[in-house]
C-alpha cells in the first residue's frame, strides 16, 4: 500500500461524514468540526446581530469632503501642510515625491444634522444626512496599506496578501446558514456609471483560503442569470435535472470511499445548493411585489441589474430570507485628478441606496439583528495631488493614517461618533481604531471572541484578527 492510498483510507470514515451531513443535512462533519448549523462551540455568547451587510466602497471616499469636517482646511486652502503634521509618513507613488503639498478645503458643504450634531456633507449625502441619527460613524479608522488591493485585502481577510478566507467565510463556517435555498455569502459587485474606475474586484476578497472552498462567498452577476448555469437546457426538466444529480451523488459517494477527499464533499454541496436556486433565486430577483414606494426610495437605478441601487435592494431580500453575510462591493471612489467632478456622481450612485436599506431593514424588524457597514479600504490626503490650478482638476491621494467609516444596526450605539483625527484630519489622534479592531467588534456583535476562533492550518491556529484586535466597547448599544 503506498502512502497516499494509506492517507485516503484513513479519511474514508471522515469523508463519508462530511459527505452524510451535505446530503443528509444536520449530521456533524468530522472533516472540519462543523454542522449545518456552524461549529458546536459558537456563538461564545449570546450574539447582538445574525447578519452582516458590508456596503464596500471600493477606492476609498474622501473622509475630509464628506464625514470629517476641518474647517482648518478651509482656512489654509492653498497652504503647505505643516511637516510636523505629515512626519514621515509614507504615501503611494503617485505623491511620494511630491514636496509641495498644499491643503486643498473640502469641495462640498457641511451642516450639522439630527439630534446628534453629525457632521456631513448634506449637498452630497442629503439621504445619509437624514439618518444620521440611526448611524454611529467612525472617525479614527487607521490602517497600514496604502494601495487598494492590499489595503481591501486586509479589511475583508486581515491580511495583506492574498490567500486568507474572507470575513464572510469565516463567519458561515463558525456560525453554519440560516437558510438552505440560498448561499449563506453573497457577493454583489458595481461600478460608477461614468465607468472611469479601474478597480478590479479580485475573487479573493471573497475567498475561503485554507477553509473548506464550500465557505466562499456566491458572487452573483450583474446581468442575466445571476449566477451561471441558474436555467436548465433546453430539454431538460427540472424532474431530470434531480436525477442526475441524484446519479452523481452516488458517483462522488463512490469516489469518497476510495480517498476521503472533503472537495468532493464541496462539489456536492455545490451541485445541490445550485439545484435549490433554481427554485430559490428567481422569486429572490423579482421585484414585482416591492412597493413602488420602496422601490422609489432606493433611487431611480434600483430596477438596473448590477446598478448599486438594485444590489442594496437585493441586500435586504436576501438578509430577510436568511442570507448570512452580505457583501455588496462599488468601485469608483479613486478620485486622484476628478475630485471635484467624480465625488458628486459616486455620491449620488450609492446615497439614496445606502440610506434606503437602512430605513427598509429597521421598518421590517431586521435592523435590530443586522449590522451594516458603510466604508473603503482608507481615506483621501488632506492635501492636493499635484498643484492648485484655475481648471480645478483637483484629486486627492490614498490617505491610510485617517479616515471614515459608519456602522448602524446589530448591537451598535446609534446616533454617535466615535474617535477624533487632528485639525487637518491627517492622523487619527483620539480612540484610534486600527482593521483589527473592527474586525473583532463585529466577531463580538455576531457572538464571537475573536481570539478563540481559530483554525489550525499548517501547524499553526490561524484567526481573521491575527495576534491583535480589541472590541470597540464604547460604540455597543
Amino acid at each position: 500500500m503506498t502512502r497516499r492510498q494509506l492517507l485516503g483510507r484513513c479519511g474514508v470514515g471522515l469523508g463519508s461524514l462530511a459527505l452524510g451531513s451535505l446530503l443528509g443535512g444536520g449530521q456533524a462533519s468530522a472533516a472540519t468540526g462543523a454542522t449545518s448549523l456552524g461549529l458546536p462551540v459558537l456563538p461564545h455568547f449570546a450574539p447582538k446581530a445574525k447578519r452582516v451587510i458590508y456596503l464596500f466602497q471600493n477606492g476609498a471616499p474622501s473622509h475630509t469632503d464628506l464625514f470629517d469636517y476641518k474647517p482648518k482646511l478651509q482656512e489654509m486652502h492653498g497652504v503647505q501642510i505643516p511637516d510636523e503634521v505629515v512626519g514621515g509618513a509614507r504615501f503611494s507613488t503617485m505623491t511620494g515625491g511630491q514636496t509641495a503639498r498644499p491643503c486643498l478645503a473640502p469641495i462640498t458643504q457641511f451642516a450639522q444634522r439630527g439630534k446628534s450634531g453629525a457632521w456631513i456633507a448634506e449637498d452630497f449625502l442629503p439621504h445619509t444626512a437624514g439618518i444620521v441619527d440611526k448611524l454611529c460613524f467612525v472617525k479614527s479608522m487607521h490602517t497600514t496599506q496604502v494601495n487598494h488591493a492590499p489595503a481591501i485585502t486586509f479589511f475583508l481577510t486581515g491580511a495583506e496578501m492574498a490567500g486568507r478566507p474572507s470575513m464572510g467565510a469565516w463567519l458561515t463556517y463558525g456560525l453554519g446558514a440560516e437558510t438552505e435555498e440560498l448561499p449563506s455569502y453573497v457577493v454583489m459587485t458595481s461600478r460608477d456609471k461614468e465607468a472611469s474606475c479601474g478597480q478590479i474586484f479580485y475573487d479573493f476578497y471573497w475567498g475561503s483560503g485554507f477553509l473548506p472552498s464550500k465557505y466562499q462567498g456566491v458572487k452573483f452577476r450583474g446581468s442575466g442569470d445571476p449566477v451561471l448555469y441558474l436555467s436548465n437546457p433546453n430539454g431538460i426538466s427540472r424532474e431530470m435535472r434531480r436525477g442526475l444529480l441524484d446519479d452523481l451523488s452516488r458517483l462522488n459517494a463512490m469516489e469518497q470511499e476510495k480517498t476521503g477527499d472533503p472537495e468532493i464533499a464541496t462539489r456536492v454541496a455545490q451541485y445541490e445548493m445550485a439545484y435549490k436556486m433554481q427554485a430559490s433565486v428567481p422569486e429572490l430577483t423579482d421585484f414585482t411585489q416591492e412597493p413602488q414606494h420602496i422601490l422609489d426610495m432606493y433611487g431611480p437605478d434600483v430596477q438596473r441589474k448590477g446598478s448599486y441601487a438594485y444590489n442594496c435592494l437585493m441586500a435586504r431580500r436576501l438578509a430577510e430570507r436568511g442570507v448570512r453575510f452580505v457583501q455588496v462591493m462599488h468601485a469608483g471612489w479613486d478620485q486622484h485628478r476628478n475630485l471635484n467632478t467624480q465625488l458628486k456622481i459616486q455620491c449620488t450612485d450609492t446615497d439614496a441606496p445606502s440610506a434606503a436599506l437602512v430605513k427598509d431593514l429597521e421598518q421590517r424588524g431586521l435592523l435590530d439583528d443586522t449590522l451594516v457597514i458603510w466604508g473603503g479600504e482608507f481615506g483621501r490626503t488632506p492635501f492636493l495631488q499635484g498643484a492648485i490650478s484655475e481648471t480645478k482638476t483637483w484629486g486627492r491621494d490614498h490617505h491610510p493614517y485617517a479616515f471614515t467609516l459608519w456602522m448602524a444596526g446589530g448591537g451598535i450605539k446609534p446616533g454617535v461618533s466615535y474617535g477624533e483625527s487632528d485639525e487637518f484630519g491627517h492622523n487619527a489622534v483620539v480612540d484610534k481604531v486600527h482593521v483589527h479592531d473592527l474586525q473583532a467588534t463585529i466577531f463580538h456583535l455576531l457572538g464571537i471572541d475573536h481570539e478563540k476562533f481559530t483554525f489550525r492550518f499548517q501547524g499553526r491556529d490561524f484567526r481573521l484578527t491575527d495576534v491583535h484586535g480589541e472590541v470597540i466597547q464604547p460604540i455597543l448599544a
